[in-house]
């Protein structure tokens, strides 16, 4: 490939963590940038606000495994359970579900795709101490590791496949026994007699925060930031000249998506088809609690990440497959805060905790991978979403591939599982085995 040989003129659409991180490594290169985001920078209306902190080479595992469709009805079924459906979405969401299901169904199609995610999550917590330091921020980032529990080894042993792929891809980890994990965790509820620590993870103290100001570093290097919304392209002969917006155009020479769940809308304006839906995750937040994780735990059984966070004991977790515009179901909420409780007993009495509530979208493909390549429409449109349950954690290096491409240079991993060409009709035939 050709290199890049001058600035260009270059609008990112969405502050999110992928967006935010994507400006910057734009604007280190010296290229013009605007940032095009309707609301605050790291605020609570973004995935990147809520999600659960964490930045963890070892999420790797795709939700779709061989066997879940024998476990769906009974998640179904489960109001508590981790895994909600609300039944009048599923006409809608029937074709998502479908090529979801047909993602995990082998273990050679989970083999290929925990690798693909290896690639973009395997230096993650290096990636972002990096970013943190040179925006000025490293005390949001803390390399802690992070801490999986289990009730007993045989419990670990019960998901021997993922712990598998995650060898299998270089993840290493050290195993604790009971007592071992009681001195590291001694709020921790007995019932917990195993661990598995990920030394190399890290997380972020305050991810709002954290958005924020990597978005006013980019601002202080000459960065732009409208407030609109983006909702379209203006093209001549296949070259951009302008993203279109509610507050009129906005002038650029390239363009890059990263708008998270609205990111679908924009795809189909900029020529590609993607299957993306909201797999809605809930946190509450326990404000100075006066016990709990002294570093990020996650429980086996609720599958849950339980953060030490600025604003208090973060607990996220939950997936909600619904319309992006329903109403939150804010029992999601109770659910993680009622576990949190058993798993830390010395929490105390839940009508003493005060407990911040959050809802947000992750935005999803089925098969579990991002979208980041150039567009159908133009080689001058980038994507950049669609990164589900590790946005934080591939953030930078989504941001670095980005910019590689943009400069014409090879980016650092193998692009091509995540192009958008995936889900053309003709590839899911042959993907499916549908004639």
């Amino acid at each position: 490939m050709q290199q890049s040989q001058k600035p260009l003129r270059i609008a990112v659409i969405g502050a999110g963590i992928v967006g935010a991180a994507t400006a910057w490594e734009l604007i280190k290169v010296g290229h013009a940038v605007t940032l095009i985001e309707p609301d605050e920078p790291g605020g609570p209306q973004a995935a990147s606000y809520g999600n659960g902190a964490w930045i963890s080479p070892a999420s790797i595992i795709p939700m779709s495994m061989p066997g879940l469709w024998r476990k769906v009805p009974g998640y179904l079924l489960d109001p508590s359970g981790p895994l909600v459906l609300r039944w009048t979405a599923l006409p809608s969401l029937a074709p998502w579900l479908l090529r979801f299901l047909a993602a995990g169904w082998t273990g050679q199609k989970v083999e290929h795709t925990a690798g693909v995610l290896a690639s973009i999550l395997g230096d993650g917590p290096q990636r972002h101490a990096l970013l943190a330091e040179e925006i000025g921020r490293p005390d949001l980032i803390r390399r802690t590791g992070l801490l999986y529990a289990y009730r007993d080894r045989e419990a670990f042993e019960e998901e021997g496949l993922a712990w598998r792929l995650r060898k299998d891809n270089g993840l290493q980890w050290r195993e604790l026994e009971s007592e071992e994990l009681r001195r590291r965790e001694p709020d921790l509820s007995p019932g917990y007699r195993f661990g598995v620590l990920v030394e190399d993870g890290a997380y972020c103290a305050d991810p709002g925060a954290y958005v924020a100001a990597i978005v006013q570093a980019v601002c202080a290097r000459g960065g732009v930031l409208v407030r609109a919304h983006a909702d379209g392209f203006v093209l001549a002969n296949g070259r951009l000249k302008a993203v279109t917006t509610d507050r009129g155009q906005v002038d650029c020479d390239r363009a890059v998506i990263c708008g998270g769940i609205r990111s679908k809308a924009l795809a189909r304006a900029a020529g590609d088809r993607v299957m993306l839906v909201s797999e809605r995750g809930y946190h509450g937040v326990i404000a100075s609690p006066q016990a709990g994780p002294r570093f990020p735990i996650m429980p086996s059984d609720g599958r849950m990440a339980n953060t030490p966070t600025a604003a208090g004991l973060r607990l996220a977790g939950q997936v909600e497959l619904t319309h992006v515009d329903a109403e939150p179901d804010w029992s999601r909420v109770e659910i993680l805060v009622q576990h949190a409780l058993k798993t830390y007993p010395a929490l105390g009495p839940r009508e003493r905790l005060k407990v911040e509530r959050w809802m947000g979208h992750r935005p999803s493909t089925p098969d579990g991978r991002p979208v980041i390549g150039a567009s159908s429409a133009s080689p001058d449109i980038f994507h950049a979403f669609g990164h589900g349950h590790v946005g934080l954690a591939s953030g930078p290096i989504t941001g670095r591939i980005i910019a590689d491409l943009v400069a014409g240079k090879d980016a650092p991993v193998d692009i091509r599982p995540f192009a958008v060409s995936r889900f053309s009709r003709s590839r899911w035939r042959m993907a499916s085995g549908a004639t």
